[in-house]
């Protein structure tokens, strides 16, 4: 049995990785590092403790009140040869008799957040807390930018311009959004664990913190105060008397942290700059690239109907619900959506003012922009009232003595002007209306009107009365890991409902032959009150699921609802998808590659299922034997280049479980 390693004290070399991690300005005194990227610490050793290249030695990164393997909040990983870009994984160098040069890397779509990494010896040996961020700077995470000026403008810069006024009188509002202050990224993790999503259920919330689609959509309910413990109260009335006005604040650290320091008790007050700046603030200082957008003439649609509709009294007085601000400001925030369909990722819209409620919260998006500007309302989140704020068309009316209405007048043009934002590196107004809608008037926007008018009337139609069923799954379903999927029953009706529910998953293929039933879940004797609603969990668990599915990896969910009273019979079905885990080839070549010469090549690839894999082949046909959970397959293929110049050498990995997995490797063959 290997001795364990004794620990006398561990240097974080926080002024060194801070620096490759672009967090620096957070300070040295901790280490605060962006997943995907790796880290490096030393580890001093006890007098007597040996440490030898090869060991066994494991170690677990965990987060969360309540890590779990399952969730991904408690990993356990192992020293292998060479980092992975792909997966959790560590190397360690020795560097004298007394010292280990241990680098870390965690997986690039992690769960951020506080971590802690200890040596899993039987007991767990703590060796360090980390804070774990966004990486803007790495390829494989989803909030990835491509241009340095744009990283440097959207997640490092600390401070920005606002506009307000009117189109022809714009007005700027030098901000300080202070996102590396000092204590700023503690309130901001606070923020996030004050969440009522964090409070319902802690576990699920902090593995859900692996995507910024989900971190977005809370803090655009955590910002305002409307339904939690958030952060501003909005107030327009014009008296601010026990707080202070929204026009006083010039920066979000003095916001943030009165919210900190009086126990989380929201602050007075804000109006809609304020709430996009805090927003913006969080938003970077996580690590998710974000700008604040300010949009002109900007529709408040209450009734859902891409109208705005405007009534005048006898006495000329607009006693209208929907409304037009002179200007309205929300944030956008870059990240891709594998929730939504191609070319939706990039801008995505979110707005922490509380104006309307989204799925029974004050909160807005996130709705990519593009989808905005094509009038795809089905787009989660809030594209309808997003859309509306940027292209309703406007109609008045007079009410007439008798109590009628004449329509008085129309406009295609009111809603939706200079839309705004700061310029990258440059103290000036950037005008993206273009990103929003098609030039006014234009063939194409109204095109993309009647489109969204369109599918905003079936939108409109989904809650007919009666019991309403729907199927809801999680963003994120992986082969390998155990997940709950939904039924979610409503009762539409004004009296009460009794029913019974059942609700399974079966393997299913792409031709539509069905498998075997993987699970199944029965709610009877359940009575629903009007409006009210229930929900039915269905747990997936690969110990049922995984020996069922064939390798397209589907799974088709089947919910049966019978209304007890009236014998009415409602099916839902929705066909998912699981995503593969993250899996990487390491190639690694020995020697340097000319024409007609033999090279060898080391291959490996880590198994992340819970299982063995079986009859394991890379390319070239050099078959592997059994592969155990989380164990590496190696192998070293030999070739021969016969052409010199620039080649991509390709390898292929296959097996029982896992197919089609590729990587490449760029060569210069020389001649």
């Amino acid at each position: 049995m290997e001795q364990a390693l004794e620990i006398e004290r561990v240097d974080l070399v926080c002024g060194v990785n801070n620096v490759e991690h672009h967090t620096e300005l957070n300070g040295v005194d901790r280490l605060v590092v962006r997943r995907g990227q790796p880290f490096t610490m030393t580890l001093h050793l006890r007098p007597g403790t040996a440490f030898k290249l090869g060991a066994s030695i494991n170690l677990i990164a965990t987060t969360g009140p309540e890590p779990s393997e399952v969730m991904d909040t408690a990993i356990k990983f192992g020293l292998n040869k060479f980092i992975s870009p792909a997966r959790w994984s560590a190397t360690a160098e020795l560097k004298s008799e007394s010292a280990v040069s241990l680098t870390v890397c965690s997986h690039p779509a992690a769960p951020i957040g506080l971590y802690q990494l200890a040596l899993d010896q039987g007991t767990g040996v703590s060796l360090c807390q980390f804070v774990l961020l966004f990486n803007p700077w790495c390829k494989r995470d989803s909030v990835y930018m491509v241009k340095e000026a744009e990283r440097q403008e959207y997640v490092l810069s600390q401070d920005g311009l606002i506009y307000r006024g009117k189109p022809k009188c714009i007005s700027e509002l030098l901000w300080t959004f202070g996102q590396f202050e000092p204590g700023i990224l503690n309130i901001c993790l606070k923020v996030l664990d004050q969440s009522l999503k964090h409070l319902q259920d802690p576990i699920q919330d902090c593995s859900d913190r692996r995507s910024p689609v989900y971190i977005t959509r809370v803090l655009s309910a955590m910002i305002n105060s409307e339904d939690d413990k958030g952060v501003l109260v909005g107030n327009w009335s014009g008296n601010y008397e026990h707080g202070i006005r929204p026009t006083a604040w010039k920066d979000s650290g003095s916001i943030l942290r009165q919210w900190y320091n009086q126990k989380c008790r929201a602050v007075e007050y804000g109006q809609c700059w304020v709430f996009a700046a805090v927003a913006c603030t969080v938003s970077r200082a996580l690590g998710i690239p974000c700008r604040v957008v300010t949009n002109y003439g900007s529709a408040h649609d209450t009734n859902s109907n891409l109208v705005i509709e405007r009534y005048y009294n006898k006495f000329a007085e607009d006693i209208s619900d929907d409304a037009i601000w002179n200007f309205h400001v929300w944030v956008e925030s870059w990240m891709t959506r594998p929730d939504l369909q191609l070319g939706y990722e990039g801008w995505q819209a979110s707005d922490p003012t509380p104006q309307e409620t989204s799925d029974g919260v004050f909160c807005c998006g996130p709705v990519p922009v593009r989808a905005i500007k094509e009038g795809d309302l089905s787009a989660k989140y809030d594209a309808p009232f997003v859309y509306a704020e940027v292209n309703a068309d406007v109609v008045e009316y007079a009410i007439l003595d008798d109590g009628s209405t004449v329509k008085i007048d129309s406009s295609t043009t009111e809603v939706g002007q200079c839309i705004s934002t700061k310029a990258v590196g440059r103290d000036e107004r950037e005008d993206i209306t273009h990103l929003y809608k098609y030039p006014e008037g234009s063939e194409e926007e109204r095109q993309v009107f009647e489109k969204a008018n369109h599918q905003n009337r079936l939108i409109q139609n989904e809650e007919e009365p009666g019991l309403k069923l729907k199927i809801k799954v999680n963003p994120s379903m992986m082969v390998g890991s155990d997940f709950d999927v939904y039924a979610q029953v409503k009762n539409n009706t004004d009296s009460k409902k009794s029913f019974r529910l059942t609700f399974y998953a079966q393997a299913v293929t792409y031709n539509g032959k069905l498998g075997e039933t993987c699970g199944l879940t029965v709610l009877t004797g359940t009575n629903l009150a009007p409006a009210e609603g229930v929900k039915a969990v269905l747990r997936l668990q690969y110990s049922m699921y995984g020996k069922a599915i064939a390798q397209e990896q589907m799974v088709r969910l089947v919910a049966l609802l019978i209304d007890k009273e009236t014998k009415e019979f409602h099916r839902a079905t929705k066909t998912i998808v699981l995503d593969s885990p993250s899996i990487d080839i390491l190639v690694q070549i020995q020697g340097d590659p000319k024409v007609g010469q033999p090279i060898m090549v080391e291959v490996m690839l880590q198994n992340p299922l819970p299982e063995l894999l079986e009859n394991c082949v890379f390319s070239l046909q050099v078959t592997i034997t059994g592969v155990g959970p989380k164990e590496l397959a190696t192998a070293e293929l030999e070739f021969t280049p016969m052409v010199s110049g620039r080649r991509k050498l390709v390898i292929d990995f296959n097996s029982d479980k896992l197919s089609s997995i590729q990587n490449f490797k760029n060569l210069v063959i020389e001649e």
